[in-house]
């Protein structure tokens, strides 16, 4: 099986093309020793199946990232029979940059010109065989959204596969051309690929100069016997600006641009979008919106606005699942809670069909009906809204719009020690902290890296999702949406006060320049999207299948029988898991929700949520506290809510901050988790809890709260110029 790569700039279209040429084959894992993702598929279309490999989204060669070190070397070492490099027609001169790297290895290349389609669009026109004239290599129009041309890629490079290739460089007849020559001479004989790694010694680069010190020497001599320039001997600089240099010279006849006037459409979205004033809370509007679309209980605001209400009986039935017969509905309900329902419906009639075979009054009855079913049932029941809200999410991904958001909230986070950069992986948090952590590696910085991944609990991850459904439906009606917007709205504001209180105890550290390509807008791949949401689906049904059901049983185990359990079960109140949970209730008296006869459930069911997120809710079906009868008031719901949010992940999370982090650092983040979380719901509590008695009180501490982070924020930011002036 020959096996091609494909390479490119991040947001030029290449993993999309990845998609459309593996479709079902392909998969996803990681890179030995990093924890990178590794894409992989199967291309079967041609008279061989090719192997396909995506490699990770880079501008260059160069060993400033783990994504970069990993392309380079892939290419290198594995020796792809092709390398397919992808390229943003829309932004050509930048893209073609890391083409004149790739096209200095020994390795045949072809260009695959992707987003033509957004080209004709614009009224540009790209002439191709001109650019295939200049580079050399060749080059076929594409678009990997609309499928058209990938056909013909594929045929050409694996005709191209069939051949060999020396690399050429556009640096031949430059200033660092006569000092290629001779750094090549003093290169091992058998090293493949000598250009390419001569030309990166003259540039300074460190893994080079660690496998080929005595070239180095080499280099090093001939670099100094060189007149200076302007770059006072910086060759890296010097090789960048021939680059760009020649990419811009040679490269005009290749582009023609049309006679228009003004700005694209995607630049009128941008003015909107992404202004100074209106950006961010034009974000929360829309994510208000999304979650008002998968949470709500009254669609639109229907019955709290103009009263209507659903009174039919059938009707009623029918939008909460029928198993709820009788249970009040009054608006209509979104999408999300309709699907809900359903899912509760089926899982309830799956437990009253067991029932006709066995009884609850037995052991391996109540097992099986109340356990496993009603446990993993509990979590099952919210995955219709946990993948629509992960469909709405991946609209904004596939649009190009969180890329935005990125930049919007990097204005923000600088000012707090964290980057826009930084804010990437926090937006990944939304799906899954695990990669969230992963993706910190990119961060340069080792202090910016241990305080993203210890605020990668403030956005909430997939897994928190059932636990927000499960307290929507007792907030209920009018406010279920809003209470899901505020958890994830408390997220993000958190995040930032987390982050200012890290930057103003911790040490003075330069913020790096955030870079980022804003990728055109365009309409969202229905493939994509579905590909997304099954691996989503794939995800929490494994998870129910194994970890979740694992410990339910567990847990029911420990709630229905005692100490000396060869006695049969007992009563919930005389359970081992009572005893346990009483013990520990204590530690959290304070926060509300621990306070009572059940108490010691809430105790339980966070911390099971330490295996998984979604055990907190399976726990609370276990232990009866069903959605409609957890006994907490409004302010112990948020302090229940604002705790599990905020606290340790579950241990996969966990894991990966170990392996992520400093020594140091993980123990920071550790204590940092449980400290923080634990403050936060105290003072929601109680805060809450004053405005119930005293409104005017709970103003006053509320206003006090908040001058402090005011004031926090103003001798930080007094430190940040008095830092900058010295």
């Amino acid at each position: 099986m020959i096996k091609f790569a494909l390479a490119g700039n991040p947001n030029c279209g290449k993993t999309t093309l990845f998609n459309t040429l593996t479709g079902s084959t392909a998969h996803v894992g990681n890179w030995p020793g990093v924890t990178v993702d590794k894409r992989e598929g199967l291309y079967k279309k041609l008279a061989e199946k090719v192997q396909i490999v995506d490699l990770p989204g880079i501008y260059s060669l160069s060993p400033y990232t783990p994504e970069e070190v990993i392309s380079r070397n892939f290419i290198l070492d594995e020796k792809p029979e092709c390398v397919i490099n992808v390229v943003d027609a829309t932004n050509l001169e930048r893209n073609l940059y890391l083409t004149t790297q790739i096209l200095e290895i020994d390795v045949p290349v072809i260009v695959a010109l992707n987003m033509m389609d957004a080209v004709k669009a614009n009224g540009d026109k790209i002439v191709i065989e001109e650019l295939q004239k200049v580079l050399g290599v060749p080059v076929v129009g594409i678009s990997a959204l609309k499928r058209e041309g990938t056909d013909e890629l594929m045929q050409k490079a694996f005709e191209l596969a069939q051949t060999k290739r020396n690399g050429t460089t556009i640096l031949e007849n430059t200033i660092v051309g006569p000092i290629i020559a001779k750094v090549k001479e003093a290169l091992p004989q058998d090293l493949g690929s000598k250009l390419f790694h001569a030309i990166k010694l003259i540039e300074g680069d460190e893994l080079e100069v660690k496998a080929h010190p005595e070239a180095d020497k080499i280099a090093t001599e001939l670099k100094a016997q060189q007149p200076d320039d302007g770059f006072d001997g910086d060759y890296e600089a010097v090789v960048a600006d021939r680059r760009y240099d020649y990419i811009s010279v040679n490269f005009k006849k290749a582009i023609v641009k049309a006679n228009k006037q003004g700005m694209t459409k995607s630049d009128k979205i941008d003015k909107v979008m992404t202004h100074r004033i209106w950006s961010i809370p034009l974000f929360l509007v829309i994510m208000f919106a999304v979650f008002h679309f998968v949470f709500s209980e009254d669609l639109l605001f229907m019955n709290a606005i103009f009263g209507l209400e659903i009174k039919s009986e059938t009707a009623v039935n029918f939008f909460t699942g029928m198993g709820y017969e009788g249970e009040p509905l009054g608006g209509i309900p979104s999408l999300g809670v309709f699907l809900q329902s359903w899912m509760g419906f089926v899982f309830d009639q799956l437990g009253e069909l067991f029932g006709l075979f066995m009884s609850t009054d037995t052991w391996y009855g109540a097992l099986i009906i109340d356990g496993i079913i009603g446990g993993v049932g509990a979590v099952a029941s919210f995955i219709p809204q946990i993948l629509l809200l992960f469909l709405f999410i991946s609209i904004m991904e596939d649009s190009g719009y969180m890329a935005r958001v990125a930049f919007i909230m990097d204005r923000a986070f600088r000012k707090f020690g964290l980057s826009g950069k930084a804010f990437i992986p926090m937006l990944m948090g939304f799906g899954c902290s695990v990669p969230a952590m992963m993706a910190a590696r990119t961060l340069e910085d080792t202090c910016e890296r241990d305080r993203t991944i210890r605020l990668a609990t403030c956005f909430s991850c997939g897994a928190k999702a059932p636990i927000w459904a499960m307290l929507a439906v007792v907030v209920g009606g009018f406010f279920g949406d809003i209470f899901v917007f505020t958890i994830y709205l408390l997220g993000i504001v958190i995040a930032i006060v987390s982050a200012l209180i890290m930057k103003l105890f911790g040490k003075n550290h330069d913020v790096p320049p955030f870079i980022m390509e804003l990728p055109a807008y365009h309409a969202p791949q229905f493939k994509n999207l579905m590909a997304h949401l099954w691996e989503k689906l794939k995800h929490y049904v494994v998870k129910a299948a194994t970890i979740i059901a694992a410990s339910t049983v567990v847990i029911w185990f420990l709630s229905n029988f005692g100490w000396a359990f060869w006695n049969g079960m007992v009563e919930i109140e005389n359970s081992i898991l009572a005893d346990i949970g009483r013990g520990l209730s204590y530690i959290f008296y304070p926060l509300g929700w621990a306070m009572g006869a059940d108490g010691w459930k809430y105790t339980v069911a966070t911390l099971t949520g330490l295996i998984a997120k979604e055990d907190v809710v399976s726990t609370c079906e276990l232990l009866g506290l069903a959605s409609g009868a957890i006994g907490l008031s409004t302010a112990g719901i948020y302090a229940f809510a604002a705790y599990n949010l905020f606290t340790l992940p579950c241990m996969a999370a966990v894991a990966t901050a170990k392996g992520e982090s400093t020594k140091k650092g993980f123990w920071v983040t550790l204590a940092w988790w449980f400290a923080s979380s634990y403050v936060i719901s105290l003072i929601i509590y109680w805060v809450l809890e004053l405005y119930s008695v005293a409104v005017w009180a709970g103003i006053l501490v509320t206003l006090v709260l908040v001058a402090a982070i005011v004031a926090s924020g103003i001798v930080l930011s007094r430190r940040i110029k008095k830092y900058s002036k010295e």
